[in-house]
């Protein structure tokens, strides 16, 4: 049976006609305003009410950036969408329309590492860390083939783990969180600096950005490293090198089988996973004395959270009546 997955963006949503292997059927897209909630339920009802033309499902489940509470109908905090306390799958299938549809809601993050766990590069372990490195710093916890999502719905926040006391401040209030030094902003963020401090040593990421340092991009800086840019691979090793000491820590904890890495900056591949695994063997208790869990790349790309999400929802628990 198919079901609907939803990711949703603070400008956009993808949605995809999933099937029970995982493979996407179909996928359309909307745009959003994410100040504007009610326009993201409106969006999604819409590209539903699309994709049942054309398929049956009974299953909808929406991959959300945010706090999702533990009975998986609500957002109960988002930090780039107007979701505050809201009843998000109530919302959406008021405007469905359909008694016969399901709605249920997961974290983005948790939705990808799903995704991954059952169809991707964690398909064949059941302890699995999935980080997705992008503008901040998500992930999932797979622990016994059961994702972990804690008494109350908040667990895997590891991009808010205290990583440097007194460090760069987060949006999340505190400073020194772990994603602030381990995402794709610490990297843009990095590289503008270089190029302000050094502008010699960076003339190549300037040029790439049209001569302004302020609109260097992680892009700007992958692509220059793949053409050799000695500050650009520069830049990359010290990403991998925060991703790889904060899992070691993990390790540490959650012992897993795998890490798998996902989102925007896994294109610069073995740029960014050779120093995160060199830095992890560094920083791993016991080092000689365990397993080492390998640090492999995401298989599924953007599509991870889509699938993720409708094997979530498919899973979940029946409809009533």
């Amino acid at each position: 049976m198919h079901a609907i997955g939803v990711d949703i963006g603070g400008t956009k949503i993808a949605v995809g006609v999933v099937d029970a292997e995982g493979a996407i059927v179909e996928k359309v897209r909307r745009k959003t305003q994410p100040e504007n909630a009610a326009s993201i339920d409106a969006a999604i009802a819409d590209a539903v009410a699309e994709l049942s033309e054309r398929h049956e499902f009974h299953h909808v489940g929406l991959a959300a950036a945010g706090f999702v509470s533990s009975d998986r109908r609500r957002v109960l905090f988002a930090p780039n969408i107007a979701w505050r306390e809201y009843d998000l799958a109530d919302k959406v299938e008021a405007l469905i329309g359909r008694d016969d549809i399901q709605v249920v809601v997961e974290n983005d993050a948790n939705a990808a590492g799903w995704g991954e766990y059952r169809f991707g590069a964690g398909r064949d372990v059941s302890h699995m860390i999935m980080l997705t490195i992008g503008t901040g710093l998500g992930a999932a916890i797979i622990a016994e083939g059961q994702l972990v999502r804690g008494a109350y719905g908040f667990a895997a926040e590891l991009g808010h783990l205290r990583v440097k006391p007194g460090g760069h401040p987060c949006g999340c209030g505190h400073r020194g969180c772990w994603e602030q030094y381990a995402s794709g902003s610490a990297l843009v963020r990095e590289a503008r600096r270089a190029a302000a401090e050094r502008s010699v040593r960076a003339a190549g990421l300037i040029e790439r950005a049209g001569g302004d340092p302020a609109k260097i991009t992680g892009p700007h800086v992958t692509a220059a490293a793949e053409d050799g840019d000695e500050l650009g691979i520069e830049l990359l090793a010290e990403l991998g090198e925060w991703i790889g000491a904060g899992s070691a820590s993990l390790a540490a904890v959650l012992d897993p089988e795998a890490f798998v890495v996902g989102g925007g900056v896994i294109g610069a591949g073995e740029m960014l996973l050779a120093p995160a695994r060199e830095s992890y063997l560094e920083h791993l208790p016991a080092l000689g004395h365990r397993p080492v869990a390998p640090i492999v790349a995401a298989a599924m790309g953007n599509d991870a959270g889509i699938v993720g999400a409708a094997a979530l929802a498919r899973e979940a628990a029946p409809l009533q009546g």
